[in-house]
């Protein structure tokens, strides 16, 4: 029998890293991306089944009430939530699941008492974030405002994460999580 894999949950503000990181560390054969549903739309270059599960907010809802999610929550206006089923079928097979979820959805992870390694990434500053978030050039100004606030509101939840960790240098952060998640370093 395979040793079970870890959940392990990145979180951080909007522009902070998040995808570049999971995507790195979905390199290693052992590690495995859940892919989480959502009722938002696909942005350019996203594929239904790779990024998300793209979904109507219907058969979203009803999910929901059939307990098929380990968590999910609202933001921005839409629903996001991870299937259980592919986490258990990714643990099963003694790999590591990167979850990269809002902190709404570490409570409800917590809660469940299953073993987690927590890492929230952290922005050098608010004025950093903005300019990233302003290169990505995908959000109208309201919508700016409106991720702002919620990012402000993130950053005071990184101290209920078992680390946190500051990404102010790519290469230096992506070191920094691999030294926590106990990976040696891939030879090139």
């Amino acid at each position: 029998m395979l040793p079970k894999g870890r959940l392990v949950v990145i979180s951080g503000p909007t522009a902070s890293g998040k995808s570049t990181l999971w995507n790195r560390l979905v390199r290693r054969p052992e590690v495995e991306f859940s892919v989480s549903a959502t009722t938002r739309k696909p942005r350019a270059g996203e594929v239904d089944g790779r990024d998300y599960h793209f979904v109507p907010e219907q058969q979203f809802l009803q999910w929901i009430e059939e307990g098929a999610f380990l968590e999910w929550a609202q933001v921005h206006g839409r629903y996001y939530g991870t299937l259980r089923s592919e986490v258990e079928a990714c643990l099963a097979r003694g790999h590591d699941v990167i979850l990269e979820i809002d902190v709404q959805g570490v409570k409800q992870l917590q809660e469940s008492g299953l073993p987690l390694i927590t890492i929230f990434l952290l922005p050098p500053s608010m004025e950093v974030l903005e300019e990233r978030l302003r290169a990505r050039g995908t959000e109208t100004e309201e919508q700016m405002t409106q991720r702002l606030e919620v990012a402000e509101q993130e950053i005071d939840s990184a101290k209920d994460y078992m680390h946190q960790v500051v990404n102010d240098d790519f290469e230096r952060m992506e070191a920094e999580v691999e030294k926590i998640l106990g990976y040696q370093k891939e030879k090139a």
